[in-house]
């Protein structure tokens, strides 16, 4: 038996949870499209997102270090892989849509720049006269316009509730979201779903990469009790096993240990204030997905280590700084002379700011772009 698309929404009719988003409910697409006559909205969405060029960049765009540090280290794309299969297996657990969480999930970082949050935080400095960069807002720029795939329209002409989560993601404050995206509302549970899905995800894997680097060891991790719970439960089982494969059911353990309270949690969230309904979701001032108060202080004893450990370690620090240098480098040298950048963006400062134009330039690099740019520009003997 071949499943329609009216099928398909039919069936999320049928075993959604009352507060799901359903695909039949979405407030539709920028511009209208013919419907696919196999494919849900949502799914279709998620499609376009991993066929996408931005989506292919993560591969070499850094999460905490940089992709040259090792084969093995998480990358922005395997980062957005696992932040999409925890939202997963969090949404089929509370009857929420799969396909939404999904492609929220794989498009959350689409707008980020090389070199992680040190790119970023270069960008928002050389942007603080177009209120600065913020790679959400940039995400929303990547999917509106910025990917050329269609004839017919600029960006990937995702569902509204994809950009609406995009926008308001990772956010208590939804002071800036422009009114097309409900500022006034919270976001679907999908999309708060993704939110503790992402700073889990990192959380857990940053200490994996961590300790591969060396940068932090089991002795430093047992400051935090997040960790001491988790290998007092091993203990017997798994200690005598070798390091990689004892790193390896740690972390393991430690997302178990948070996805099963952020689901008790939730779920008695949801029963206590009588959630039936996605209007009832967007109706409440505080989030409803979450942990509990004695796991949200864990979380945050381990990021604040993770914080001081490992983001601030002195060759992570070097790094950034060096990152810095790299974007900071090239952004001065495209706006004393723009017509350096590619032809198709050069064109673009006739009806846009021109520093607006190098940013979307310079998110778009990878590590390794940039890296290889700032080579090609500054290296008096490197091939143009």
């Amino acid at each position: 038996m071949l499943n329609s698309c009216v099928d398909i929404q039919s069936q999320e009719e049928k075993k959604l949870a009352p507060y799901a988003m359903r695909s039949a409910m979405s407030r539709g697409r920028r511009f209208e499209e013919p419907k696919s006559h196999f494919r849900a909205p949502f799914q279709r969405d998620r499609d376009r997102i991993i066929h996408c060029t931005a989506f292919r960049r993560l591969e070499y765009k850094t999460q905490v270090f940089v992709n040259h540090e090792g084969d093995h280290y998480r990358t922005r794309l395997t980062h957005s892989l696992e932040v999409a299969q925890i939202s997963r297996s969090i949404a089929r657990s509370l009857g929420l849509n799969e396909d939404l969480v999904e492609s929220i999930a794989l498009s959350h970082d689409l707008g980020h720049p090389p070199f992680g949050h040190a790119g970023e935080a270069a960008l928002d400095i050389l942007m603080s006269n177009l209120e600065g960069f913020n790679h959400n807002r940039q995400t929303l720029r990547v999917v509106d316009m910025l990917e050329k795939r269609y004839p017919e329209f600029e960006g990937l002409n995702l569902s509204w509730e994809i950009r609406e989560s995009i926008v308001k993601h990772g956010r208590d404050d939804l002071a800036g979201v422009s009114d097309e995206f409900l500022p006034d509302e919270s976001p679907l549970l999908e999309a708060q779903v993704v939110d503790l899905a992402d700073s889990l995800a990192y959380d857990s894997h940053d200490i994996d990469d961590g300790l591969r680097s060396g940068f932090v060891t089991f002795e430093d991790m047992r400051e935090v009790q997040l960790w001491q719970e988790a290998e007092s439960e091993l203990v017997g089982t798994h200690s005598n096993t070798d390091p990689k494969v004892f790193t390896a059911r740690m972390v393991s353990h430690l997302i178990d240990q948070q996805v099963r309270d952020l689901l008790e949690t939730t779920h008695d969230r949801l029963v206590g204030k009588n959630i039936n309904s996605v209007d009832a979701v967007r109706l409440q001032e505080e989030l409803l997905v979450g942990f509990s108060s004695k796991m949200q202080r864990k979380t945050s004893e381990l990021e604040a280590f993770l914080s001081q450990r490992l983001y601030h370690h002195y060759r992570t620090l070097r790094m950034a700084e060096k990152a810095k240098r790299f974007i900071m480098g090239l952004f001065e040298e495209y706006r004393r002379e723009p017509r350096q950048l590619p032809p198709d963006f050069y064109r673009r400062i006739d009806t846009e700011p021109k520093d607006r134009v190098i940013s979307d330039y310079i998110a778009g690099m990878t590590d390794r772009f940039c890296q290889d740019e700032y080579k090609r520009i500054f290296h008096p003997f490197e091939r143009m």
